[in-house]
């Protein structure tokens, strides 16, 4: 992947080859400035690599136009940032019905959907509020809330404990974690190895090459 200006070009990504399968809970760690998230914008398909090819759920999407890119995101994809990403002037229950919305869904469905994932998150009783009137851990479960409440088939999650504190992001990684044993699969960049130690395997970058692979042993983090 490169980055080019009028004064120069930047390599962000260099032969960059993995394989994700159905149903993993990935992470990708490195130094700032490796690519990792260069990595995830193409594997989420906010960014269109400049050469290679990237194939999503077997199928070939290199050369796809925004718009085709923009319905599988809307159909297959959820979100997780470190900044939450949320809109202020809508409610809890508004944040999380906005990617029914998109996905055109019938009322009835969306309150059905939205309902059920904020009772799975524990926040239900928060579906009135708005997100300043949340702590930072609260209104990280809403963003999680928001990027399953479609039921995606994979969710990217870019430094999702980023901005909280040891607690709540441990409250975090463990949604993750329960959201991974249901079947979900889960990409997530992160710089902390106490995180990635909720993941089954690490990809390790660095100056946007893979450097190497790890298994983990999510035993160990959850007993």
């Amino acid at each position: 992947m490169r980055y080019r200006t009028d004064l120069m070009e930047t390599l962000a990504l260099d032969k960059v080859e993995v394989e994700i399968k159905r149903g993993e809970f990935i992470s990708i760690m490195g130094p700032s400035g490796c690519g990792k998230s260069t990595l995830l914008n193409i594997l989420g398909m906010l960014d269109q690599p400049s050469a290679g090819k990237y194939f999503f759920e077997g199928n070939d999407i290199s050369g796809l136009k925004e718009q085709k890119r923009a319905r599988l995101r809307k159909e297959k994809v959820g979100f997780v940032f470190q900044s939450f990403n949320l809109i202020d002037e809508l409610t809890v229950f508004e944040n999380v019905e906005l990617p029914l919305l998109y996905q055109r869904r019938s009322a009835s469905d969306r309150k059905n959907q939205v309902t059920k994932i904020l009772e799975r998150m524990g926040i239900d009783h928060r579906a009135s509020h708005y997100p300043q009137q949340l702590s930072g851990g609260q209104q990280q479960r809403v963003a999680v809330a928001r990027a399953t409440v479609g039921e995606p088939s994979v969710i990217f999650a870019d430094e999702p404990t980023g901005n909280l504190d040891s607690v709540h992001g441990d409250e975090v990684m463990n949604l993750l974690g329960d959201l991974h044993r249901t079947g979900t699969t889960i990409v997530m960049v992160t710089h902390s190895a106490h995180d990635a130690a909720f993941s089954e395997r690490s990809i390790r970058l660095f100056d946007g090459k893979v450097i190497g692979e790890s298994q983990n042993r999510l035993e160990e983090v959850q007993s």
